[in-house]
């Protein structure tokens, strides 16, 4: 317990925080879209899985390739 204390007051959180809360909210937005779009490239449930397991590409891999584009 003592070396995990030591490894969180070792980590520059002026670096992590702002990649955190990219991240967050990245997130955020990909899962209201997604629940907003009717139609998505593929299902949507895969989509889903892709936004929240795969940390910050997720959500781009989905606005770019998931998103449906009409027209």
């Amino acid at each position: 317990m003592q070396e995990l204390q030591q490894a969180f007051q070792t980590i520059n959180w002026g670096l992590i925080a702002p990649l955190i809360l990219i991240q967050l909210v990245l997130m955020v937005i990909a899962v209201i879209d997604l629940i907003k779009i009717k139609d998505t490239n593929g299902p949507k449930w895969v989509w889903l899985l892709v936004v929240l397991f795969i940390n910050v590409i997720g959500p781009i891999i989905y606005f770019i390739f998931g998103r449906r584009q009409n027209g």
